[in-house]
């Protein structure tokens, strides 16, 4: 008997436009969002997204009135680990260490030492435990 994975959705860069916007505006309408993409597609091609966004449980929407609102479901930081771990899944199987590392060293100039200070911190709460 099989059993059905949970299918990680993926975003086109379009949709990832679309949800930057959502989550600057955080409610928004389609003009709205529209508004703050750079190179907008038409209205109706932005509506359209929105409408796979929301079948893809990203937003919901709010009928409430004549101009449909949307927003995001989740918060931005549990979106953004979310796609981390899809990306770790991806790239990486089995082997966040080694993600978070190629992390480090692709980004080791751009790091402040408030940076480091959490990665040290977060490294002593693996070890430990907590």
């Amino acid at each position: 008997m099989s059993r059905k994975k949970k299918v990680a959705r993926e975003l086109a860069p379009r949709e990832e436009q679309i949800m930057r916007a959502v989550y600057h505006l955080r409610k928004a309408s389609v003009a709205q969002v529209r508004e703050h993409l750079s190179d907008p597609p038409s209205y109706s091609a932005v509506r359209t997204m929105l409408g796979q966004l929301e079948r893809k449980g990203y937003v919901r929407r709010d009928r409430s009135e004549v101009t449909h609102i949307y927003e995001p479901v989740r918060s931005q930081k549990a979106a953004g680990l979310s796609a981390f771990r899809l990306l770790i899944d991806t790239f990486f199987p089995h082997s966040p260490g080694n993600a978070i590392a190629a992390m480090i060293d692709e980004s080791a100039n751009q790091l402040s030492d408030e940076d480091i200070d959490r990665l040290e911190a977060a490294i002593h709460r693996a070890r430990s435990g907590e």
